[in-house]
């Protein structure tokens, strides 16, 4: 498969019971603005980026209980861990329910539920690469350089450590070796 091919995330698309509660939570919690949607609410798509027209998908007519979500995850970069500290405040400020936040030695993440039971993940690359899974519990209320400092301890102590320059340099030779079988 050729580089230009390579698929990437472009959208995610729940099925949901509730959809103007779904639509306020993503708005105002997550920051996302509605796009576009059918008028008579079956569906409503979300962004919050101007070069995606949706990146998350509401559709009404969700087929199992409201207890079962219908997503594993959804996972959305949000650049730095000020910003997943940002997220980690303002759900929790939410009230949003099973708030975790969770360093995987690669990324400082903080997971929630939305109000239909979705998990969420909020999350920022760290500059370490270590073997995963890996995930251990994180305090979002320290401060960055606190994190920081821990974090790259715990990840210096990990087999198969390394900076995360040097992982994606040896990740695309295996790309690179793909692409050309």
């Amino acid at each position: 498969m050729t580089q230009d091919y390579a698929p990437r995330l472009s959208h995610v698309g729940l099925y949901v019971t509730d959809v103007p509660t779904m639509i306020e939570f993503y708005t105002k919690v997550l920051g996302f603005v509605v796009s576009d949607g059918a008028e008579d609410g079956r569906i409503t798509f979300l962004s919050r980026n101007p070069a995606d027209h949706h990146q998350v998908v509401l559709v009404r007519g969700r087929q199992t209980g409201s207890d079962t979500p219908m997503v594993q995850q959804v996972s959305f970069n949000v650049g730095t861990l000020a910003n997943v500290q940002r997220a980690y405040r303002k759900v929790k400020a939410a009230g949003c329910t099973v708030i975790d936040p969770r360093c995987h030695g690669n990324a400082w993440s903080v997971y929630f539920s939305d109000p239909e039971g979705n998990r969420i993940e909020m999350f920022c690359d760290t500059p370490w690469y270590v073997p995963q899974p890996l995930g251990f519990e994180i305090d979002l209320e320290k401060s960055e350089d606190e994190l920081y400092r821990e974090t790259e301890a715990i990840c210096r102590a990990k087999p198969g450590f390394q900076p995360m320059e040097q992982w994606r340099a040896e990740i695309s030779k295996k790309i690179a070796a793909q692409a050309e079988a």
